[in-house]
């Protein structure tokens, strides 16, 4: 049988929000693999599956997740990584890699995925689309993502706040990600671009520790990693006035 492996979006956290299509993948699996950190700490995607899937079944393989200055590191980090998933591709046949929110936003499968098809040719790569924490954010704090023609942002701040100063500039929704180290910068970008009003931002959503605030309370403390925030574009046209 050729190996495969398929890529699962299991959401922002809430257990939940996992796809019924992604539930499946997981289960139909031969293993599931969960990315850690080299510390070893239980992760958002490890704590999703094993709501749908026996601890024996997962296997947690470690990722530079948080490194970004050692280039080196980073891409040892990787190779280590290809090179154990390649292994249960070739011992099971099908492997289900969970990243938290859309495998195809922002995740590390992309770059399993390269390496695998090197080290395993052959290989199906597939991915199960899962709901973004922007999704998630907009849901639970009532902010509009888009409306009629307006254009929707997102920006990684850890690609620095001039960029998201740059978006901040324009017409549509902005939203960032992984802003909470960057928590001062972000709040002033916001108000220097007069939308610090309709923002909002959140973290750990769906867990118990989730914290939802309005984008005005940012006070520069930095905050978790995974924060998100979404600054809704302006509106003052009325309804359907973007149409």
């Amino acid at each position: 049988m050729s190996s495969r492996l398929i890529g699962v979006g299991v959401g922002p956290g809430d257990p939940e929000l996992v796809t019924v299509k992604g539930v499946n993948a997981l289960r139909a699996a031969a293993v599931v693999v969960v990315p850690v950190m080299d510390t070893g700490e239980q992760g958002r995607a490890e704590a999703t599956v094993l709501h749908y899937v026996p601890a024996e079944k997962v296997v947690r393989v470690v990722f530079a997740l948080n490194e970004r200055s050692d280039r080196a590191r980073r891409e040892a980090a990787w190779d280590a990584a290809g090179e154990r998933v390649a292994e249960l591709l070739r011992e099971g046949g099908s492997v289900a890699f969970a990243t938290i929110g859309d495998p195809n936003v922002y995740s590390t499968f992309t770059y399993l995925a390269q390496t695998i098809t090197e080290l395993v040719p052959g290989t199906g790569i597939e991915t199960v689309p899962g709901i973004t924490a922007m999704q998630d954010l907009a849901a639970r704090s009532g902010a509009v993502l888009t409306e009629g023609t307006e254009p929707l942002t997102l920006v990684p701040v850890t690609a620095g706040a001039a960029v998201l100063k740059e978006a901040l500039n324009g017409p549509g929704t902005v939203v960032a990600y992984k802003f909470g180290r960057q928590a001062g910068e972000v709040a002033e970008a916001l108000r220097e671009t007069g939308r610090i009003g309709d923002a909002v931002w959140g973290s750990a959503l769906g867990l118990a520790e989730e914290f939802i605030r309005p984008a005005a309370d940012l006070d520069g403390t930095p905050l978790p990693y995974l924060s998100t925030l979404i600054a809704p574009a302006p509106r003052s046209n009325g309804r359907g006035g973007k149409l």
